[in-house]
């Protein structure tokens, strides 16, 4: 798909667009969750579906599968940190999808639901990232996900706080081969643009060129 054809889908659909936004931005109002120090979460969801609309038209396969997108983008977090089931999403996302798009949205949701696990690395072990590679689109949110917070953290608005920053160049190399399914459906694709993109804020010139070189990209 075309950017400016995904762009036309957007414009299109502007108004489900955002009842979504919304209905996902009360969601984590409600469990009163934030972002960072004090930011509303749904700053981050925001950010997550500004990698949908920058990026989306690389992996998006057909007009049905715009609005699917747009929903896991601002729902990603909805069953790990508000509560919610997966039924719970399902009915979220009836009320704007066919039945059809609600269950691929609803799938993506799940799939980027971390285990449960004491530690980062057993909430977000192998099982997790099985689910993600198995999942159409998933792949591509999750990436979404990762750009977002990186950027955030290396924003400078952590108060100073590399800390995640140094956890997710450490990852990077991992993270990507974990969700990357190595497959010629464009649903699963990791388009090499966010990879840059990733590289960009993380790492110097020469490392980047070393890991871009690895990645083929």
């Amino acid at each position: 798909m075309t950017k400016e054809e995904f762009q036309t889908y957007q414009n299109q659909y502007a108004d489900k667009i955002e009842q979504m936004r919304k209905a996902a931005h009360e969601l984590h109002q409600s469990v009163n969750q934030i972002y960072g120090d004090n930011l509303p979460y749904g700053y981050h969801l925001d950010m997550v579906v500004e990698g949908v609309r920058e990026y989306g038209h690389l992996v998006c396969a057909v007009e049905d599968d715009v609005l699917p997108l747009f929903f896991a983008g601002f729902f990603h977090d909805s069953i790990e940190d508000a509560r919610l089931t997966y039924n719970d999403v399902m009915r979220q996302a009836r009320n704007v999808l066919t039945e059809e798009q609600a269950l691929m949205a609803t799938e993506v949701v799940y799939a980027l639901t971390n285990d449960k696990g004491r530690t980062r690395a057993e909430r977000a072990g192998e099982k997790y990232y099985k689910g993600i590679r198995e999942t159409p689109y998933a792949p591509f949110v999750k990436l979404c996900d990762r750009l977002a917070n990186v950027a955030y953290s290396c924003s400078g608005d952590e108060g100073g706080d590399n800390r995640m920053k140094v956890v997710y160049k450490d990852e990077m190399g991992h993270f990507l081969q974990a969700i990357n399914p190595h497959s010629s459906d464009q649903r699963f694709l990791v388009p090499v643009e966010m990879i840059e993109a990733l590289a960009e804020i993380l790492i110097s010139d020469l490392e980047r060129d070393e890991m871009l070189e690895q990645w083929g990209a």
